[in-house]
């Protein structure tokens, strides 16, 4: 695994809607594996393996991160914002963040009273964003309407190979399927793989049709993150199933996912030695999966997720074995086709 690229992935302001430093890292990244790479008005990203291949098979995971969007600066130069995606909102008062503008990050800090605190609903519009700024002028020589904010945490080891960051929904499964697709290179993959980094994932699900209408695949996998429910946040996993960390990665029983490549999948990682472990849903899997399976003609789906702690938090938290084991097994299947 290239830990270096996953750093830099994760390093970047992606917030959905304005993808485009994490678009750049991978593009930069990938032009050395790739017999192809295409773009989009949107900016999704499409790394291609084996373009003549009649056999098109599709990865997908999205580039975007939840966040905020910089909608006014009030007089005295505070700045306020709305969600971007499924933000918690109680996460931000009193919390370091990043904006990104055309000229570079500024830094700010979100103002936190008692006041606020003691709220039982605290908006996006209630938070106030200070830079440092004297006046709304001063301000806006810095920050323009539109800006993306991301609270300011950064990427720390944890003890047993795991890994603590923002965005690990869904950068993880964009390194996933980039690592993946070059180990299927390595391995002789002979069909042909379309890796997309889709955009808009975490708001209209747009990347996700506009790269399968381009592709037209014969199959789609599809890599996000899934809840583990071996912490606090989730008391009872009776819903889905149990998903414990460092246990491997996921294979979802789901109306969206077709049952012959669930089983596929199963058969690479006996042969491959993978652990993997299986999670349900009553209907749709509320990721690109679900766009793509009704796109096109229709594609057949299958959905692989790698167990995450705290999602949509600024420190999510996933074991590096689990992604090892989902980059493998992607590997496996896709080399699978002949």
């Amino acid at each position: 695994m290239h830990i270096e690229f996953l750093e830099n992935l994760l390093n970047q302001i992606s917030v959905s809607g304005s993808e485009e430093n994490g678009q750049r890292v991978l593009r930069e990244h990938m032009e050395q594996y790739a017999d192809e790479i295409r773009t989009d008005e949107i900016g999704d990203v499409i790394c291609v393996l084996n373009p003549e291949s009649p056999v098109r098979i599709m990865l997908s995971a999205h580039a975007d991160e939840i966040g905020l969007v910089v909608t006014r600066i009030t007089e005295e130069g505070r700045i306020q914002a709305i969600e971007r995606g499924g933000i918690m909102t109680h996460n931000y008062p009193g919390q370091k963040v990043q904006i990104c503008t055309k000229k570079g990050i500024v830094y700010g800090v979100v103002e936190c009273s008692r006041e606020l605190l003691k709220k039982e609903t605290v908006k996006a519009a209630d938070l106030l964003i200070d830079i440092g700024a004297v006046s709304k002028e001063d301000a806006l020589q810095h920050v323009s309407l539109g800006d993306t904010v991301v609270l300011d945490s950064g990427i720390r080891n944890l003890l047993h190979n795991r890994i603590t960051a923002r965005a690990l929904d869904d950068r993880i499964g964009v390194f996933v399927i980039m690592e993946a697709f070059k180990r299927a290179r390595e391995k002789g993959c002979s069909a042909g793989v379309y890796a997309a980094a889709t955009v808009g994932e975490e708001t209209t699900k747009n990347g996700a049709f506009w790269c399968s209408a381009q592709i037209d695949p014969a199959l789609a996998v599809v890599v996000d993150v899934t809840n583990c429910t071996d912490y606090s946040r989730f008391p009872n996993a009776a819903v889905s199933g149990d998903i414990v960390l460092g246990n491997g990665p996921a294979l979802c029983n789901s109306p969206i996912a077709a049952k012959q490549l669930n089983e596929k999948m199963v058969e690479c990682a006996q042969r491959a030695g993978i652990g993997i472990q299986r999670e349900a849903a009553s209907s749709r899997s509320f990721t690109d999966a679900d766009q793509i399976h009704f796109s096109n003609k229709g594609v057949p789906v299958v959905f692989t997720g790698i167990p995450l702690r705290n999602m949509h938090n600024p420190g999510e938290v996933a074991d590096m074995k689990d992604v090892e084991g989902c980059i493998e097994l992607i590997a496996e299947f896709l080399c699978s086709f002949k």
